[in-house]
């Protein structure tokens, strides 16, 4: 299924400077797994040994690269795991467009606790931040053209729900979020099952809803139509195949172009007229952002 932010199929949150809940995501747990990680059976010796007890830090988390910001306030979260009293000033926020250079928070609290974290909050603004800074770059791309850009679920293991919250900050919506919430009948399902017609037929007498079906020849298209598809995944198909495909569908479904899609191409596969394209390398391949934090002396 395909949804934006409004769906109920998707993850949704709802982001201030000072909050963060994202449906189906646990922040506590990602937080303390992740710092136990690092932390490991003997703690931040480097820390405990170097940095008095009582010392205290001042520090601006600021990005070097110009990105579209995100996960800013699950690095809030990381520093209050350490120190519930640190005084943090989050100066942008996610989904946010920043040039290079520019500060995105202020915070002072205990040195130990946040340098203890910063390895931590670093990592997961940077991951997120390369995604949804690339992703807005994919967006920004078909602008104009009335196709939407997807995300899939190409994503790590275990951090499928946060990257797929960067896609949003990024300007995208979310495709399936698993495979529980929508059928997608590829070619190895087609393989087993026969044919693409059988494939969809089977799935209609499963009673399933949400039907994605992926051609890669045009002679796909009726039979997966006729046997009850509900929207068509056009796969590594040109911009010519491509508006051939939108045409004999007609309107009837909605239709996706996916596989192979880069940068420099997703503005001729946008113009085809398909209403989405599926890109994998937004979550698969994005860099991270170069953020840094900086402390001084409180």
């Amino acid at each position: 299924m395909i949804s934006d932010n409004g769906g109920n199929n998707v993850a949704l949150a709802r982001q201030s400077r000072d909050d963060f809940a994202l449906e189906g995501f646990d922040l506590d747990r990602f937080v303390r797994e992740t710092l136990a990680e690092d932390l490991g059976e003997g703690g931040d010796i480097t820390s405990a040994a170097v940095i008095p007890a009582d010392a205290r830090f001042a520090g601006v988390m600021d990005s070097r690269d110009a990105i579209t910001v995100a996960g800013l306030p699950i690095a809030r979260a990381f520093f209050h795991a350490l120190d519930g009293d640190v005084e943090i000033e989050s100066l942008v926020a996610d989904g946010d467009k920043v040039a290079a250079g520019t500060d995105l928070m202020r915070l002072s609290g205990k040195a130990r606790a946040m340098l203890t974290a910063e390895r931590s909050a670093l990592n997961t603004v940077q991951h997120l931040s390369g995604i949804a800074t690339m992703t807005r770059t994919y967006v920004d791309a078909i602008a104009g053209t009335g196709a939407t850009l997807l995300d899939t679920r190409k994503t790590i293991p275990g951090l499928r729900l946060l990257e797929k919250y960067a896609t949003r900050m990024g300007g995208a919506r979310n495709h399936r979020m698993g495979l529980w919430d929508a059928a997608m009948i590829k070619d190895n399902h087609v393989a087993i099952a026969g044919s693409v017609g059988e494939a969809v037929r089977r799935a209609v007498d499963a009673g399933i809803a949400d039907i994605i079906v992926e051609v890669d020849r045009l002679d796909q298209i009726a039979p997966a139509l006729e046997a009850g598809a509900t929207h068509l995944l056009l796969d590594n198909m040109g911009p010519d195949m491509l508006r051939e495909a939108v045409a004999q569908v007609g309107g009837r479904v909605p239709t996706e172009a996916s596989g192979g899609v880069r940068l420099d191409t997703i503005r001729a596969i946008a113009e085809s007229g398909v209403d989405f394209i599926s890109v994998g390398r937004l979550t698969q391949s994005a860099p991270a952002a170069d953020i840094g934090l900086d402390f001084q002396s409180a």
